[in-house]
């Protein structure tokens, strides 16, 4: 066995191309089935988040695989297009790549929180799909024993922790403070759900959009006003700022929206991959857009140096026990 990946990330591609392989989780699953049933594949495990696409091969010895190109032509896409924005690894190198994203030195916010939760739910979508092997399964078990230890241990400085907090941060800082600010969130996921609660806890008066509402099942932020998605440029016009974060493939407001409202929100966060909102809409006057591009990472300057060696030191702590399960385990084959 082998191990093969191939990783497109925030450094290595904008938004824009991001966007193409921002899989929701049903298309994952299809994807899964397709890959795994390639030649020479032995199990394989997709990771898609707003910032990153990660496909982690095993792979049987003595067969070659093109990852991207299995990738490109089980989504429909053109392998000749988005084959530059992805590096692909071998051996080793792919398997370290793993414990650096669970540690968070590769998200776009450093020590970010919420990939631990993405590597569970990548891994739980595999096995369910019969798409993992044994090798995978040991390496994110042992990928995310790695973030675990280091969220535990590390203290970073001056790092927010997710980006929805630092697209808060920023928020505060364009508009001048959020105390007393009207805030509208599309999007009741995760990452809504997130964003309302830190845009609540600073000061602000949040509706958050539903599409529907199901007694003990739809949760809403403390302290949240909610209104029908259908609703929501009503709802939008005259606050100060609107968030929106949802998985759909299409927009959720358009400029046309926008620019039919008598007062359109100040301030525009679009932390959705493929895009939520628009790109046109930042040509509005007085508007200010953010997407996934425009909230920058911070973190990595002298005063963390000494934690992000010790978050190395965990990864090779870990990344070595892998090996060390995968030479016990083909010393074992050998001698049956």
């Amino acid at each position: 066995m082998k191990l093969i990946s191939c990783g497109m990330d925030w450094r290595m591609a904008n938004v824009e191309v991001r966007g193409h392989f921002g899989f929701a989780d049903s298309r994952v699953r299809e994807l899964l089935a397709a890959l795994s049933g390639a030649d020479g594949v032995l199990g394989c495990v997709i990771l898609s988040t707003c910032n990153r696409c990660e496909v982690f091969f095993s792979v049987e010895n003595g067969a070659e695989i093109e990852p991207v190109a299995l990738l490109c032509a089980a989504a429909g896409l053109d392998a000749a297009r988005f084959a530059p924005y992805f590096a692909v690894f071998h051996g080793a190198a792919a398997s370290r790549r793993l414990f650096e994203i669970a540690c968070g030195l590769r998200s776009q916010i450093l020590g970010e929180e919420q990939i631990l939760t993405q590597l569970r739910g990548a891994m739980t979508a595999a096995r369910e799909t019969h798409a993992s092997d044994g090798a995978l399964r040991t390496l994110f078990r042992l990928a995310v024993t790695a973030g675990k230890e280091a969220r535990t241990r590390v203290r970073l400085t001056g790092v927010p922790t997710s980006v929805a907090e630092r697209a808060v941060l920023l928020a505060g800082e364009r508009l001048g403070g959020l105390d007393g600010k009207r805030a509208v969130v599309i999007g009741n996921g995760e990452m809504g759900r997130l964003s309302a609660t830190l845009l609540r806890g600073a000061g602000c008066s949040v509706t958050v959009t539903l599409r529907s509402y199901r007694h003990g099942e739809t949760v809403v932020p403390q302290g949240c006003d909610t209104v029908s998605y259908d609703e929501r440029a009503a709802a939008i016009d005259g606050c100060d700022l609107l968030c929106s974060a949802t998985t759909s493939p299409h927009h959720t407001m358009t400029a046309e929206q926008f620019a039919a409202m008598a007062k359109p929100p100040r301030l525009i966060l679009d932390l959705a991959v493929p895009r939520d909102i628009d790109p046109a809409a930042a040509e509005l006057p007085g508007v200010i857009l953010l997407d996934m591009d425009g909230i920058s990472d911070g973190g990595r300057g002298e005063h963390n140096a000494a934690a992000l060696r010790e978050t190395e030191e965990i990864i090779e702590k870990h990344h070595g026990e892998f090996y060390r399960w995968a030479a016990y385990r083909d010393s074992v084959r050998s001698n049956v």
